[in-house]
């Protein structure tokens, strides 16, 4: 008896468990690296509304071992890779972080400009001045795809109120 041929599936897509900044861009940013870059940063000018009680629950976090501070935009850790002064962990994370968003270098800002659905600053409310998107949203399509057809027996929902 001749032994059946062996299907295989094709090996799986590599499963990604956490995103960071860089996974995104594809590269590091240059205030991930030299302290010297954020240290000027006035986090105070730098709050929008001068309410800078949204900078408390930013603070220093950990991601694969390395220090990093949570990017809420992109749902995606901006890792941090040199030493941080002891006591002043969640004063630098939020210094790194205020820098990546001025930038624009956050990928939820970069996918503003397609995908806001309304009128808001381009670099949110961290630049004076940013350029304004949303203002002529168009639902993004893949292409090639098309919607699926409609029953045409189908009647629109109607409520009861609507049917006496």
């Amino acid at each position: 008896m001749a032994e059946a041929e062996v299907r295989r599936a094709p090996s799986e897509p590599e499963k990604v468990f956490s995103i960071d900044a860089e996974y995104l861009s594809g590269h590091r940013f240059p205030y991930q690296q030299d302290i010297s870059l954020v240290e000027d940063v006035d986090l105070v000018a730098a709050t929008p509304g001068e309410d800078i009680n949204w900078l408390e629950d930013i603070s220093l976090l950990q991601e694969e071992g390395v220090p990093a501070v949570f990017d809420r935009y992109s749902n995606s850790f901006i890792k941090i890779y040199f030493a941080i002064p002891e006591g002043r962990e969640d004063e630098i994370a939020r210094k790194v972080l205020i820098t990546h968003l001025q930038s624009g270098n956050s990928y939820g800002i970069t996918l503003k400009s397609t995908h806001c659905k309304f009128p808001q600053p381009e670099l949110g409310p961290w630049v004076e001045g940013s350029r304004t998107v949303g203002t002529d949203y168009k639902p993004t399509q893949l292409e090639g795809w098309e919607a699926p057809n409609r029953h045409p027996e189908r009647q629109p929902l109607t409520r009861r109120s609507d049917q006496a």
